[in-house]
């Protein structure tokens, strides 16, 4: 029954949220059991010596990773946590589903801890801060914790009144076994009727699924560890938010951490046009499409205001 139970659990959120709500956890108690999936697919990139290379696979593995960068950065972060532009409630839904596939949860747990996350910035109450709480727990011991599962619903009052982002949220799991799925007989179908492409079903769930989902895993975790450690401080804000290019460029623009931190409101994380901002280029051509609109950007004014006074060079 215990086993039973554990199982469902993986799948149907509420369950484990029902027992852990009438729980007082500490800070640091990982959940072991929900982790074994965690570490799992860690090692499965191993399999990739098995399944073998296509450039095919590569190009379906460079696919998912930005298509999924794009759900995470664009609509998890921009717009579900911070509001920067307003979109239909069909277009809400798709890069919701698409951002769920990073197994990263739901769009409304996303924006909840994210919205944490900035009321407490590197304090004992921010959650991964590295910090207050060190460089392996705000990369990644945070988000496998038991105190952090639930949802702090006060802080995203606005985004539960949708059902079927609710409905992500609490059934999060099924989205990455599905495409999982789709990737299988994608590769399937592709292998049997175009044997030119030399691919397979588990090539493609090896290379666009397994591999491009670490890679986003530690990929968007830098920016909770990494861009509060290493790089340049420009504004003057309460935590130790840096940017850094490195991470701008694998994130699609959110190591440009700090400017971030001075006003979050902002579609565009790159302040200046050297700073590059691939999430802002692709949100700008959905406007031009007329699929999302009224984009916030951060003000001249704003901008150049707050930021820390370089000494002069002797």
């Amino acid at each position: 029954m215990r086993l039973i139970k554990y199982f469902l659990g993986l799948i149907d959120n509420r369950i484990v949220e029902n027992k852990y709500q009438k729980i007082n956890f500490g800070e640091y108690e990982v959940d072991w059991l929900r982790v074994i999936p965690f570490i799992l697919i860690h090692l499965a990139i191993f399999t990739v010596f098995f399944v073998g290379f296509s450039y095919t696979a590569f190009f379906v593995f460079v696919a998912m990773y930005g298509l999924r960068m794009f759900a995470i950065t664009g609509f998890y972060h921009r717009y579900f946590s911070h509001k920067a532009f307003k979109t239909s409630r069909i277009v809400q839904f798709i890069f919701a589903v698409i951002g769920a596939s990073a197994v990263q949860r739901g769009p409304i747990w996303w924006a909840a801890h994210h919205r944490g996350h900035h009321v407490h910035s590197d304090t004992e109450h921010d959650k991964h801060s590295p910090k207050s709480h060190g460089f392996f727990w705000s990369h990644v011991g945070w988000f496998l914790s038991k105190a952090n599962f639930m949802t702090h619903q006060k802080l995203v009052k606005e985004l539960i009144r949708f059902p079927e982002l609710r409905l992500i949220d609490r059934f999060d799991i099924l989205i990455p076994i599905i495409t999982c799925i789709g990737l299988f007989f994608f590769g399937q179908y592709l292998g049997t009727n175009f044997p030119q492409l030399m691919t397979n079903g588990w090539q493609l769930v090896v290379w666009g699924f397994i591999l491009s989902t670490v890679l986003l895993y530690h990929t968007t975790f830098l920016v909770n560890s990494v861009a509060h450690i290493w790089g340049k401080k420009r504004y003057k804000t309460k935590d130790s938010s840096k940017n850094n290019m490195l991470i701008a460029l694998l994130t699609f623009g959110e190591g440009w951490h700090n400017n971030h931190h001075h006003f979050p409101g902002s579609a565009n994380q790159g302040f200046y046009w050297w700073e590059i901002d691939i999430t802002y280029y692709l949100l700008k051509f959905m406007s031009f499409l007329g699929l999302i609109w009224d984009i916030r950007k951060i003000s001249p004014v704003l901008r150049e205001s707050n930021k820390i006074n370089q000494k002069p060079s002797p």
